[in-house]
């Protein structure tokens, strides 16, 4: 059975640069408000907060928002601080820490390699320059023992367990007899011969998220001179921005998720219905040994392997598999017992508050 995390709740202050695509921010307002959901007070500084406007409308209490370079706070120091995903807290900020010192903590991203057993908890100390005296340690998430494990908030179950899966269909326009797919995709080369497929079955909808993926699949109409308004009313829901709540919700009600980076990929795992991982492509293809990693981790069958290998690119586009209803039965098995595994294993939040009180 899991550890129980220490009780006693603690100031964290986050720090989050967005790159691009809201992965960034995603992650740590789930971290920020995962931690304020235990009691603890979180200072979010980050440098572009835009994205909150839809991804967490309402805010949370417990949780500030602040700039990235908001001053230090010398009345209320931080018990605990992140820097995620290799972004490094400002020099006046690491200056004072050093002087009222507390865990800094280097939130990595989220892998299967193996590399990840190795660098875990691993300490960097700051010999010189801004924060000379303090270490930093890395903290890596990841799917197995000897990792940080996974952002899992502490209702997620008893949210799925009340969540009415037909009622939220209804709503947004999914047939009751359908075979509902949600796309959050970059730009995949297999997406044409995906769209085609998903023509081909007349009981499939495709429920298209906002951004990238909407402007993909209606650059591929255009290309081939579709008219986007029949094919929205029949087959394709383009949807609109929504929160990080509403996204788990659209995750749980469909039958096949296919999603993108690191945040939509834990959230798929959670939702327990097959899922397409559209990683991150990187330009000296590193992204290919990750996703192999992954799909190790996964135990996942030839069909899902084949698929992901063409989505990402890693094949050819029409190598893409005909997906019928028994693959998506075996893709489905694979996820719940992969799920499984990780309901066994420790919270990355809980993994991350027995740390902090190790070694404060």
């Amino acid at each position: 059975m899991p550890a129980t995390p220490p009780a006693t709740p603690l100031r964290w202050d986050i720090f989050c640069q967005v790159i691009d695509n809201f992965g960034d921010i995603g992650v740590c307002w789930r971290l920020a408000a995962n931690l304020a959901q235990r009691g603890c007070t979180v200072r979010l500084r980050v440098d572009d907060a835009s994205a909150l406007a839809w991804m967490a409308p309402d805010g949370l209490d417990g949780v500030q928002v602040l700039p990235y370079d908001a001053p230090w706070d010398a009345s209320h120091p931080p018990q605990a601080v992140v820097e995620a995903f290799g972004c490094a807290a400002p020099a006046p900020y690491l200056d004072a820490l050093a002087r009222q010192p507390a865990p800094l903590l280097n939130l990595e991203y989220l892998s299967a390699e193996d590399y990840v057993l190795r660098c875990h908890r691993l300490p960097s100390p700051i010999l010189h320059g801004p924060g000379q005296g303090l270490t930093r340690w890395f903290f890596y998430p990841g799917f197995t023992a000897g990792t940080g494990g996974l952002l899992r908030e502490p209702d997620l179950l008893p949210r799925q367990a009340l969540f009415d899966r037909q009622a939220w269909r209804q709503q947004h326009g999914v047939r009751a007899d359908a075979v509902a797919i949600s796309l959050f995709c970059y730009e995949p080369a297999a997406l044409p011969h995906w769209l085609q497929q998903c023509t081909a079955h007349a009981d499939w909808q495709l429920l298209v998220t906002p951004g990238r993926a909407t402007a993909a699949v209606q650059k591929n109409m255009n290309e081939k001179g579709l008219n986007p308004l029949p094919a929205k009313r029949e087959k394709l829901l383009f949807l609109k921005s929504c929160s990080q709540t509403d996204f788990d919700a659209l995750l749980w009600a469909c039958d096949l998720n296919l999603v993108r980076g690191e945040d939509s990929l834990v959230r798929a795992l959670w939702a327990g219905q097959p899922l397409v991982w559209h990683i991150y492509p990187q330009d000296d293809n590193a992204h290919h040994a990750k996703l192999q990693a992954f799909l190790d981790w996964l135990h996942a069958p030839a069909s899902l392997r084949d698929f992901h290998y063409a989505w990402n690119g890693m094949a050819d586009a029409q190598t893409l598999p005909q997906v019928d209803g028994p693959m998506l039965a075996q893709w489905r098995d694979c996820i719940q017992a992969a799920r499984t595994r990780l309901l066994a294993q420790n919270s990355l939040i809980d993994q991350l508050q027995m740390f902090i009180s190790e070694k404060s």
